[in-house]
């Protein structure tokens, strides 16, 4: 079928972008899902309706029957299964392109102005540098990018669980051999029989664990993506935390020492000073200066040392 080379190519393309346990979703889906659903069960439901019998001849009962016994072919349940739950990864594939393009169209502009030696070149060197595309070419998901792959595994989750929910109610895990039917036109109750029913039910079982362990990985991969978040934004917080300045103990002691000792230093001068303006007073010549045997040329440099 070429649709499904299709979803093929454009899940490939995905998986570059993608986290490890993405990468493994997506083998699930190749390799159990699509791969089983082209060449097995394609086979194995091909005569559904040829060989759905009922002991009847009434016209329009066997296909009133049929009906109500499988109101949307198996097969044709799991084609829309994946195609739905392929979808947000379609469209994350579409805002990863998007990026992709943004930021080539900015890496351009930068050469252009580069090339034309303007100022400005310097400072887009400095903060417009890319912000999802590495040196290798890959995506690095984080920002709008990390957002968005939360969101389509959200959505994968929730379309898993509505089609195994959806997939129960309508012809539940299992096929019997027989089916019990009792609609107009039918005018009793009549029997009809299936076409290899345990075959069915073991590709219906092998479809069913294929997608309880998709969804067991989209879950696992949001709790990953999750506490990854967690972590770069405490990272970031630790980061720009302001590392208080306030000096240990012991620091403060000496530094409390020092500032004694420097005012012990100031007072005494000041003292000096004092009784030299007194010494003055009283009639002696030269101050405290001279007093204390100091010449005046000394004396101003003690002055200008206080």
């Amino acid at each position: 079928m070429g649709e499904w080379d299709v979803l093929g190519r454009l899940l490939d393309k995905v998986q570059s972008h993608s986290t490890v346990i993405g990468k493994v979703w997506l083998t699930v889906l190749f390799v159990f899902r699509i791969l089983v659903l082209r060449n097995g069960a394609e086979k194995v439901w091909g005569d559904e309706k040829s060989d759905f019998v009922c002991n009847t001849q009434q016209p329009g009962c066997e296909n009133v029957c049929y009906d109500h016994a499988f109101p949307i072919s198996h097969v044709r349940f799991w084609f829309l299964q994946i195609i739905a739950v392929a979808t947000p990864k379609l469209l994350y594939l579409g805002h990863v392109l998007h990026v992709i393009h943004i930021e080539k169209k900015e890496k351009e502009r930068m050469k252009k102005q580069a090339e034309l030696n303007d100022p400005a070149s310097l400072f887009l060197r400095v903060y417009k540098v890319p912000k999802y595309t590495k040196s290798t070419g890959k995506i690095s998901i984080r920002g709008r990018l990390l957002r968005t792959y939360v969101v389509h595994l959200v959505a994968k989750i929730l379309l898993e669980v509505l089609f195994i929910v959806g997939q129960y109610f309508l012809y539940g895990f299992t096929l019997e051999t027989g089916y019990v039917c009792a609609h107009t036109p039918c005018p009793h109750k009549v029997d009809c029989f299936l076409s290899r029913p345990t075959e069915k039910s073991v590709i219906i079982w092998f479809m069913l664990v294929s997608a309880l362990v998709s969804l067991a990985l989209s879950l696992v991969e949001l709790f990953y993506l999750c506490v990854k978040g967690v972590k770069e934004c405490l990272k970031r917080r630790q980061d720009y935390t302001v590392t208080p300045v306030t000096p240990p103990p012991s620091s403060r002691n000496a530094f409390k020492n020092r500032n004694e000792m420097f005012q012990n230093s100031v007072n005494l001068e000041l003292e000096l000073e004092l009784q030299g303006r007194k010494l003055g007073v009283n009639g002696v010549t030269g101050g405290v200066g001279e007093a204390q045997g100091v010449s005046p040329e000394n004396r101003n440099a003690a002055e200008v040392h206080i």
